[in-house]
């Protein structure tokens, strides 16, 4: 456990110290090696507790704090869930490391983004492995620190580093909460361990506190305060505009923080913490709501959206919201597992789109795409395997792709828990499910099918040198895409076996919680495992079952409709819809809107600090006020130093003179 845990932090270590002292591939070698192996021991610890042949343990690392009531150790905690996060994280982070071999084949600072590669993985694996709320602090911390190395590694490009602080100033945000969080359940309980909160909680139900000059019930408080940092990490709606901005990174670190670590945080900490959370009805309607409607937002969003990492981007924030929905309707099992399969269909969009961009040599526009199945046609596969997972393609009861199952596990338990509430969350992501097949098949029939429009793109113009009189008949613009290297497509191959089995394999142990019927043992006690609810899940009316199927066709034939059929219908249903589509294209102009609440009065507000508070008033008084003081007295002083005698003789005098007036009276 210790070497799965250190071996990513020693490996960033060495690459960061090494940096380009020696060749990169020293640094590229000592960070994938170390990553594989994490993930090779990954593997039999969470097949272990799928089979039952483990169970939980705490492993001691060092004694950490010990100030008056407030002690605990840096120990790292396995069980379940903790095994389910490093199979993911790990995996995914060594495929990623592999992939950037090709992608940052030609970047000079490659050893720097090797180590901060390694750097995150670490920090997201002491977050999930923490065994008290300060160690997962830590790693909550960590992460957003390597995120924003990450999202500004090209740091010489502006919108990079802007991008690296909105993502690091709006988690900060989110962060404040997750204190206030951590500060009222050591305030509450007395201990920051996890197991003896989650212990302790059920006995506080009810329990009211002073908060804001109010009465409140004490577990709202607290679990509404640890999801704001919820919100902040895994990108909710409110807190979710660092997420798509966040693509202006390297594309293997979109697919490391979206994929499988970063953003699947706070889902963790909710399910980590979901004993505390099933205590705080409140909190558990806001949960449901805000994962509902961040569905449905970044939904629409993403049909609008051209940029390809930007479509996926918001695709990742609507199935965030699918995860958050299902613990708020007390589906933990559905939440864990989404996220599961999650990191696969996901992970291989990202590097797919890594793949078709590096073909197409950085064009990100996917209106300069088209006709790529037959250049690069692995890559073709492969997005189309992760599309199939993420629309959840599927035959009820024979077989389905990794969504299949855990999609519309999520619905039928939104149904399934029968409050308004979780209907809402049903029919939201009934909605987004529709949406989502929409965007998803938008994405592969612009860039796959079609007619070439590269000729229309600046980019590949300056690639090949030729302006489109020069290109002539060629309507492939003098440019012809080429497939990656092996090194990208080895991660792409291992990530479409995640998208077509991760949920056909699986589904048993995390839905029902075992093999040997509804009773949890997988779980075992890891996470809150409502028995109750798994039964309705299963018995919901088959038209339930058959709802995502069903709007999954929808939105593959309105696709199809109109990106094959009539390319023509986007633009007149763009200029019908005017106010609706510039809406959605807009991002509900949630950026608009924070800029005038808040950037505005603060940049205001800096003025006025600035020119009435320092120039006004400090400078004014302080630095200035004292210099023009010291000045003009040097200029009266600098009478008296005439360098004549009677001068100096005349001063004594009246010195002397002065001296005798004040003795005397």
């Amino acid at each position: 456990m210790l070497a799965i845990v250190f071996l990513p932090l020693i490996a960033s270590i060495v690459a960061g110290l090494v940096n380009k002292s020696a060749p990169s591939v020293f640094a590229k070698s000592i960070t994938t090696g170390a990553l594989f192996i994490s993930a090779l021991l990954s593997w039999p610890i969470f097949l272990g507790f799928v089979n039952g042949s483990l169970t939980e343990d705490v492993v001691p690392v060092l004694t950490w704090v010990q100030s008056g009531d407030l002690a605990f150790d840096w120990a790292l905690r396995v069980d379940t869930l903790t095994a389910v996060m490093l199979v993911v994280i790990n995996t995914v982070s060594a495929l990623v490391h592999l992939y950037s071999w090709g992608y940052m084949e030609e970047d000079p600072d490659q050893p720097r983004f090797f180590a901060y590669l390694s750097l995150f993985t670490f920090a997201m694996l002491m977050l999930v492995t923490a065994e008290n709320l300060v160690q997962m602090f830590f790693g909550w911390e960590g992460v957003g620190l390597a995120s924003y190395l990450l999202i500004g590694f090209w740091f010489k490009k502006p919108s990079a580093n802007a991008a690296a602080i909105k993502a690091f100033v709006v988690n900060r945000v989110g962060d404040l909460g997750f204190m206030l969080g951590i500060f009222g359940t050591f305030l509450v309980f007395g201990t920051v361990s996890i197991p003896e909160i989650l212990e302790a909680a059920p006995a506080m139900s009810g329990a009211t506190i002073g908060f804001l000059g109010m009465r409140v019930h004490t577990m709202d408080v607290l679990c509404i305060l640890l999801f704001i940092g919820a919100m902040g990490k895994s990108a909710q709606l409110g807190l979710h505009t660092w997420l798509p901005d966040a693509m202006e990174g390297p594309t293997p670190v979109s697919a490391l923080i979206h994929a499988a670590t970063m953003v699947t945080a706070g889902v963790f900490m909710v399910c980590r913490l979901s004993p505390m959370f099933e205590t705080a009805p409140i909190a558990l309607g806001l949960v449901t709501f805000i994962g509902a409607a961040t569905c449905i937002f970044a939904a629409t969003v993403g049909t609008t959206q051209w940029d390809i990492k930007r479509v996926i981007a918001y695709s990742t924030c609507s199935q965030l919201g699918y995860m958050f929905f299902a613990a708020g309707v007390g589906a933990y099992g559905a939440a864990m597992f989404h996220l599961f399969t999650h990191a696969f269909f996901k992970a291989l969009l990202f590097l797919g789109a890594g793949s078709v961009i590096h073909a197409m040599h950085h064009e990100q526009d996917m209106r300069y795409y088209g006709a790529l199945r037959k250049h690069i046609p692995f890559t073709f596969w492969a997005m189309m395997a992760g599309t199939l997972a993420i629309t959840g393609v599927g035959i009820l009861y024979v077989f389905g792709f990794a969504g299949f199952y855990s999609k519309d596990a999520i619905l039928e338990a939104a149904f399934a828990r029968g409050t308004e509430l979780g209907n809402f969350a049903f029919w939201m992501g009934a909605l987004a499910a529709l949406l989502t097949s929409f965007y998803s098949w938008r994405l592969m029939f612009l860039t796959f099918w079609g007619k070439p429009r590269w000729i229309e793109s600046e980019h590949i113009q300056h690639t090949v040198h030729k302006t489109p009189e020069e290109v002539g008949e060629d309507t492939t613009g003098g440019y012809h895409p080429h497939e990656s290297p092996i090194s990208m497509l080895i991660p792409l191959g291992v990530l479409t076996l995640g998208a077509i089995f991760a949920g056909w394999l699986f589904k048993d142990a995390f839905i029902d919680g075992g093999p040997d019927g509804v009773s949890g043992a997988f779980w075992a006690g890891s996470i809150y495992f409502n028995e109750d609810l798994v039964h309705r899940l299963h018995a919901v009316p088959y038209w339930v079952k058959l709802t995502a199927t069903f709007v999954m066709v929808i939105g593959l034939f309105a696709a199809w409709l109109a990106y094959i059929k009539d390319t023509s219908i986007p633009g007149k249903a763009a200029e019908q819809l005017g106010p609706v589509y510039r809406f959605f294209y807009n991002k509900w102009y949630f950026d608009e809107l924070y800029h005038y609440l808040f950037v505005v009065p603060a940049f205001w507000l800096g003025r006025q600090f600035w020119k009435l508070g320092d120039i006004g008033t400090i400078d004014r008084f302080g630095p200035n006020g004292v210099a023009w003081v010291v000045e003009k007295g040097a200029v009266g002083a600098k009478k008296f130093q005439s360098g004549y005698l009677y001068t100096y003789a005349l001063v004594m005098l009246l010195g002397l003179v002065a001296a005798i007036t004040w003795v005397l009276f």
